[in-house]
């Protein structure tokens, strides 16, 4: 049952985000909004604003936003429901849980996690008790996997037969497509997607069955795994496997231990550090250390760091930076996965996560480990080597740190090694210490705009019929735009615009302008029509034909005509007609 919308509604509308917010943040007035430390990641300077009016926050350091709901779901770690129940009972709000209140695509949503939970419990007491699972059990107790972790864990067996979920659970088409659990053959039948597989049931934080990995049995046919396709319940770039289970561990130890494997998350729990989870089938993505981020801000990677540091590094040292977190590597014996480790050697896992080194050092003491450091030829490759993997790092005092110590164990003067340094960054940009989360035209003319209508609409009424789109050349502030435009509120423009836009929209809603409207219009008119002047010309010099020249110089006049108080309004009105029908032109 979900909780009726209009309730929804009452409690952001009765709830003062401030007051809420306060009890976890310092925050102090300036201006129109509030600003204090974030509570997301460590900071000294504070880029935690809050617009109390729309009910909106974001950080200008991590990227955090939301509304009070949000706030709640990420603070106390509890699921949409629950934060609201919170809040409910804070403001004295009774809820309705009943249907008529769910939307469609909720009552869909739903629907499928009914359907994918009926299958775990189906799959689950196939594995448990029927005959045709006996081989999967034998190779689960090969693997030292019992029967307390099967029923822990939910695990299930997939029989062989094409249509043996189907016909027991008798789900719509619908239902059983979109929840991943099959497909429609050629004759319109429900065929099972999972045959021949052991299932390990994946559940989204808060401990709904969403989706599965299937191994298939040593000697079976096709690839060693297989995961649900992805669904409106199911994307494998954001969602752990395991972390329902450890979520609390997790936040405990402020440490997150991310593996491969499904029997790795098991294995580390049966030796003592229930912390682990795993990525589905996929490349750990920044979706997932956004998710983690919310519980702990060490993230230690129990796999082939090794590899992925080949195609990942770069990506690594972005999300420490835009999300605070560090990311630190086990060393793992070659070829053993944590699983094994954990059945064999106990304490050799619990040593190589306690003792988890720093990302960089990882990859830096793995290329010199592996050189010849007896000859002067090998020193010198080893140093090259280690000088690649160091300048991916963006920080100009990390680097220098790991150069000398480079230039220690190679037996190189630094200063050669800072030259060598410098040639391996030429020609690659390198970000220091620059927030993360503004674009890099968030102080253009139009961001001044987007300001002034989020901030103060009411100003901004009268000028409304001087804002076209032909103002606008960056893309996501006019899709920006068009959603304010097109929208009662600011809440209702994010909610209907593309991440991006929103995103966008989210950040200009905690923020604050004193710009004049008039000033910022005509600017903006007044560029554009520079823009079109200077193209024209451009036009002009590679095919005079296709240009009059009168059309550039009467641009010329209306722009120059801008700069004069007596002669800005009537310049302005002309130029904006002009952009408006090439504008139309362009698109017939």
């Amino acid at each position: 049952m979900g909780i009726a919308d209009d309730d929804i509604a009452h409690v952001r509308q009765a709830t003062d985000i401030v007051a809420v917010l306060s009890e976890h943040v310092a925050l102090k007035r300036v201006g129109l909004r509030w600003q204090g430390l974030c509570p997301f990641h460590a900071e000294k300077s504070p880029s935690f604003s809050v617009n109390q009016e729309e009910g909106l926050y974001y950080c200008f350091g991590c990227g955090a936003k939301g509304d009070v709901i949000t706030f709640v779901r990420e603070i106390e770690h509890v699921d949409f429901v629950g934060a609201v129940e919170k809040l409910a009972g804070r403001a004295g709000i009774t809820l309705r849980y009943t249907d008529k209140g769910e939307s469609e695509g909720r009552k869909r949503r739903s629907r499928l996690l009914d359907a994918v939970e009926q299958a775990v419990a189906w799959y689950h007491q196939r594995l448990l008790s029927a005959p045709d699972a006996a081989k999967a059990r034998g190779y689960l107790r090969s693997r030292g996997l019992d029967g307390d972790d099967v029923r822990q864990y939910r695990i299930g067996w997939a029989p062989e037969g094409w249509d043996e979920l189907a016909k027991a659970l008798r789900l719509p088409d619908a239902v059983f497509v979109e929840s991943g659990l099959g497909f429609l053959n050629r004759r319109n039948r429900q065929t099972d997607a999972f045959r021949g597989r052991l299932l390990f049931p994946i559940f989204d934080p808060q401990g709904k069955a969403v989706g599965f990995g299937g191994r298939v049995m040593p000697g079976g046919d096709g690839p060693k795994y297989k995961n649900s396709a992805e669904s409106s319940i199911y994307a494998k770039s954001k969602v752990l496997y395991g972390l329902n289970w450890v979520k609390g561990d997790i936040v405990a130890a402020d440490e997150a231990i991310v593996c491969e494997g499904y029997t790795d998350v098991i294995g580390f729990a049966r030796v003592g550090m229930p912390r682990a989870v795993a990525t589905c089938g996929t490349a750990l993505t920044e979706e997932h250390v956004r998710l983690l981020r919310g519980f702990a801000r060490r993230v230690v990677l129990a796999f082939d760091a090794d590899a992925a540091g080949q195609h990942a590094a770069e990506r690594f040292y972005q999300w420490e930076k835009a999300h605070d977190v560090d990311v630190a590597v086990a060393a793992l014996p070659a070829g053993v996965d944590p699983a094994e480790l954990a059945r064999t050697d106990p304490a050799a896992l619990r040593k190589a996560v306690d003792e988890a080194v720093p990302f960089l050092r990882f990859r830096v003491d793995r290329v010199l480990d592996r050189a010849d450091l007896r000859t002067a030829e090998g020193r010198a490759r080893a140093a090259e080597a280690a000088l690649a993997v160091i300048a991916e790092h963006p920080s100009d005092l990390v680097r220098d740190q790991y150069v000398m110590e480079v230039a220690s164990r190679c037996r190189i003067e630094p200063d050669r090694l800072r030259e060598g340094l410098r040639g391996q960054a030429r020609g690659k940009r390198v970000a220091v210490d620059r927030p993360a989360a503004r674009p890099v035209t968030f102080e253009s003319p139009e961001m001044e705009l987007l300001r002034l209508l989020v901030a103060h609409p009411e100003e901004m009424e009268g000028w409304l019929e001087w804002i076209a789109d032909p103002l606008f050349t960056d893309e996501m502030a006019l899709a920006a735009y068009r959603a304010l435009a097109g929208a009662t509120s600011v809440r209702e423009a994010i909610e209907r615009a593309d991440p991006a836009a929103a995103d966008l929209l989210q950040r200009l809603a905690v923020d604050d302008t004193d710009a004049e409207p008039h000033d910022v219009v005509f600017r903006l008119i007044q560029e554009a029509g520079r823009r079109a002047m200077q193209g024209l010309a451009q036009q002009a010099s590679r095919q005079p034909e296709t240009v009059d020249l009168a059309e550039i110089t009467w641009l010329g006049q209306h722009i120059d005509a801008m700069n004069d108080p007596d002669t800005t309004v009537e310049a302005a009105e002309q130029l904006l007609a002009w952009l408006a029908g090439r504008s139309e032109e362009n698109h017939l």
